[in-house]
């Protein structure tokens, strides 16, 4: 148990020391994971300044779900389009799915498969991709451990428009689960541990594919 503690006190410092190193908003839209090492990196959109890009590193042999109680454990919100949604039609993804190949090989196809499997008359026309919303260092949902947080839109969100929202905030999230437009899915045991890096790291990095 204290080596475990040990453990989560130091990545907890390796978060919280890159505060610095969160860029400002991007001139393009990144896509795609990129290998580093032993890490994955990949771009992420805060929640709560719209359109403002920063990049996350993960190591890939860190456990699943961290070892933290959930007290601190913070949404990392995925939103998955579906391919007739205007947004995955004029907007680059964070992740795309479709078309082949997937450029987030770490989860692109669970998201996807998730998807259709959840909300079969929404994505049955295919899963054009996600975007990852977290918040950045001084955020108030910022904390030492992420849980993935699908969100799904719903065919009332299809049918109302919703799905043709780029959603960027909490705000915009909170007023879609309220009406009933997504739909939420936590995969508690996928949650983890990762550093905020610049944006310079994630250029220097190789693409992953499927």
């Amino acid at each position: 148990m204290l080596r475990r503690l040990s453990l989560l006190v130091a990545a907890a410092s390796v978060v919280l020391a890159a505060v610095a190193a969160v860029p400002v908003a991007a001139d393009s839209i990144p896509s795609g994971q990129r290998f580093l090492g032993r890490s994955v990196l990949e771009p992420v959109y805060n929640d709560e300044q719209a359109g403002e890009i920063g990049y996350i590193k993960q190591p890939t042999n860190a456990p699943q779900p961290v070892p933290a109680n959930p007290v601190a454990w913070a949404p990392f919100y995925l939103v998955v389009y579906p391919v007739n949604s205007t947004v995955a039609m004029t907007t680059t993804l964070l992740c795309r799915h479709t078309p082949a190949p997937d450029n987030c090989p770490t989860h692109g196809n669970g998201i996807a498969t998730l998807a259709l499997a959840q909300e079969p008359s929404v994505y049955s026309v295919g899963v054009a991709g996600h975007d990852h919303l977290m918040d950045f260092p001084g955020g108030p949902d910022f904390n030492i451990a992420w849980e993935p947080t699908v969100l799904l839109f719903t065919p009332k969100g299809a049918t109302d428009g919703t799905v043709n929202e780029h959603i960027l905030t909490d705000a915009q999230i909170s007023a879609a689960v309220l009406n009933g437009d997504v739909k939420v899915v936590k995969l508690a045991a996928r949650t983890f541990i990762c550093a905020s890096v610049p944006e310079r790291l994630y250029d220097m990095a190789t693409p992953l594919t499927s």
